[in-house]
């Protein structure tokens, strides 16, 4: 699998990892997938503490034990915080509650450090100063060994990638949402920061199963614009011996910020499918473009 720079950082990742949270709760499954994962050259795996409350990263924890910890790369996320006796989360980017958090993630994953720590979300009202704070601290200390942000919102990646040293942003980026090639995309390259690209196949709906995920639509897209850009993908994979998430996953990998993409996978042949992709010829300029014009069309239509 080719691998990439993840930013200006020492972490060299395979350019198709593991995103954990659609791994689900049966640890025997999961750990099968984590497992088929390594084995087919993925060495990122993406996890947070708020997955299904701290159960993803225990189960990511214990699926590699006996493997050499500097095979794996680690990525969780730290920011959102449960109060003893209320339900569901509150948003804290102190950095009281970073410094402590992080405990819980490095007893959960069974390691004694962490590759990439990301804030999980992030706005323009947290105390900043006091969040990178934290992050530069467990850094010296060598709990974390770098550190990004998982965000979708412009004006706070660009203040954390001016005001600190993040290395990685995290953010939603697919065929189906291009947002981040006006938004973010440029402004990362010029800072010499990676995308890490989740979501490129769009919860599924680009896959050889996404025919059955359209009915409820995706972002400003109706299921029967879904249905013809979905039947247009598969023209287009079958022309190039890929499958559509293949095709997918290699548009997402087709814009040189990105080092990385996490697809999920809750089956084994989800994850087969989606390792493919590093096997499979990267787009050529001109199928980039038809892949741009097809889909610019389509949300003209919708807006227009």
């Amino acid at each position: 699998m080719k691998q990439n720079r993840l930013g200006n950082s020492e972490l060299i990742v395979g350019e198709v990892g593991l995103g954990c949270m659609s791994i689900g709760t049966d640890q025997k499954k999961a750990s099968e997938i984590i497992h088929a994962a390594l084995e087919c050259g993925v060495n990122f795996l993406d996890t947070a503490d708020l997955y299904d409350e701290g159960l993803n990263e225990e189960i990511v924890g214990a699926a590699i034990q006996g493997r050499r910890r500097e095979d794996v790369i680690l990525a969780t996320k730290v920011g959102n915080r449960r109060l003893p006796g209320r339900d569901g989360w509150v948003w804290d980017a102190s950095k009281a509650y970073i410094l402590e958090a992080v405990k819980g993630s490095l007893k959960r994953l069974r390691t004694d450090y962490i590759d990439l720590y990301q804030l999980h979300g992030g706005t323009m009202d947290d105390p900043i100063e006091e969040t990178i704070e934290a992050f530069e601290q467990l850094k010296r200390e060598g709990v974390i060994r770098f550190y990004g942000i998982s965000s979708i919102r412009p004006n706070v990646i660009r203040e954390y990638t001016c005001r600190s040293s993040i290395v990685s942003v995290m953010s939603q980026y697919s065929m189906l949402d291009r947002r981040p090639e006006e938004s973010i995309l440029p402004w990362m390259a010029e800072h010499k920061v990676s995308m890490i690209a989740r979501g490129p196949v769009a919860k599924g709906i680009l896959s050889a199963e996404g025919q059955d995920r359209l009915l409820n639509g995706y972002l400003d897209y109706t299921a029967e614009s879904l249905r013809s850009l979905h039947s247009k993908f598969q023209e287009i994979a079958n022309l190039s011996n890929r499958n559509i998430s293949q095709l997918a996953i290699r548009y997402a990998l087709s814009h040189p910020s990105v080092a990385v993409t996490i697809p999920g996978a809750s089956s084994l042949q989800q994850l087969l499918d989606n390792v493919g992709a590093s096997e499979a010829l990267p787009l050529t300029e001109e199928e980039i473009t038809q892949l741009r014009v097809i889909t610019r069309f389509n949300q003209y239509e919708q807006h227009r």
